[in-house]
């Protein structure tokens, strides 16, 4: 993919951030998964870190290296031709030297935004002002190459249960107004799922807000009233058809039958199809 297509996909899903309709982004973990989302119409896709690292033996929370993650966001990139943003999860580096490389290497990829976290460990977060300098590398990165990065800083104050609960909205909202500051293009907070908290958080960031798509979330009609501006699904789609794979395996082995292995399933001609397509895309 040449800069100026890069550059003009990167700024068509920038501007899905501030249109009319909130964004309803779904996350693939595959070609399959990106072909099919792209037929349903979905003008942008994110790929799902957990995801992919399920599917290539992994755990989730950057165990998978960084090569192998963009090698699998570059095949998705190739096959579809929206938008595609990429979950990188805490950038695969502690400096923002690293970050900056990752940054380059995702460009390359043929990923036009990504997803920055600023989880630590299990129960801790990067210190603030060191996430506001891999912010600003990412933004410099991405200067650099020519391309308008659309960066989605995230804070798991909410998702990790970060500090006392009465602590959280005013922790999540100072550092999610920072990295607005220090050159994000929309923020996530994910793990938020109570209505009022979430409208107030809107307000108290004044730029496009992220939220994750879980069972405890709020209905997206109401998601939309509040003024979040994109909703994704994470690792969600993926483990819906995991959840498909573990009852037909149960339904074989404990029935001696595989009707729900033909109950919805997309027809064998439609994928050789999609595959068809996308190989040849790639093969220009």
């Amino acid at each position: 993919m040449d800069v100026r297509t890069q550059a003009a996909k990167a700024e068509q899903f920038r501007k899905l951030h501030h249109g009319p309709k909130m964004l309803l982004l779904p996350n693939a973990w595959d070609v399959a998964s990106a072909r099919i989302l792209e037929e349903a119409g979905h003008p942008a896709i994110a790929t799902t870190s957990a995801g992919i690292a399920y599917s290539l033996g992994y755990a989730d929370g950057e165990r998978i290296s960084r090569e192998e993650m963009l090698s699998m966001v570059a095949r998705i990139a190739r096959a579809v031709r929206v938008p595609v943003t990429a979950d990188l999860e805490a950038g695969y580096g502690t400096t923002p030297e690293a970050i900056a490389d990752t940054v380059k290497a995702a460009i390359q990829a043929g990923a036009i935004g990504m997803n920055l976290e600023d989880l630590a460990g299990e129960e801790s977060l990067v210190e603030l002002p060191m996430q506001i300098e891999k912010i600003r590398s990412v933004r410099e990165a991405a200067t650099a190459a020519g391309v308008p990065f659309v960066l989605n800083a995230r804070t798991d104050v909410y998702l990790a249960a970060i500090g006392p609960e009465e602590t959280r909205f005013e922790r999540t909202a100072e550092r999610l107004r920072a990295y607005v500051k220090a050159g994000a293009d929309c923020v996530f907070a994910p793990g938020l799922t109570d209505r009022t908290t979430i409208a107030k958080l809107v307000k108290a960031v004044e730029a496009p807000l992220n939220i994750l798509a879980v069972p405890a979330c709020p209905p997206m009609v109401e998601l939309e009233k509040a003024g979040v501006a994109r909703v994704s699904t994470g690792s969600g789609i993926m483990r819906a058809a995991m959840g498909l794979v573990q009852r037909v395996a149960k339904e074989i082995m404990v029935e001696r039958s595989c009707d729900s292995m033909f109950t919805g399933a997309t027809p064998y001609i439609d994928l050789k199809r999609m595959m068809l397509r996308q190989s040849s895309a790639a093969n220009g």
